[in-house]
């Protein structure tokens, strides 16, 4: 049997916000490829890789519980499985 998940999400957008720097601040702090530090930016549903987490950690001293974000379920918060 396969378990559903809880929708993870990356939350890069609000901190950056909350710190005032800008999506190209983000890039060139980080040293990510541009379109990666665009697209984590501008979609809350793209989880980097261990890569990208060590860049964002050099950079902003930021853990992956900073800024990546477990959403329950809606409904019934047991998980529910995909296949029975």
């Amino acid at each position: 049997m396969i378990e559903a998940q809880m929708p993870t999400r990356n939350t890069i957008k609000e901190l950056l916000e909350e710190k005032g720097d800008t999506p190209y601040r983000f890039w060139k702090k980080t040293g990510l490829s541009q379109n990666t530090a665009y697209r984590l930016h501008d979609d809350p549903s793209y989880i980097p890789g261990g890569d990208v987490m060590a860049k964002i950690f050099e950079a902003y001293g930021w853990q992956p519980g900073d800024y990546l974000f477990c959403s329950k379920p809606s409904g019934d918060e047991t998980k529910q499985p995909l296949i029975s």
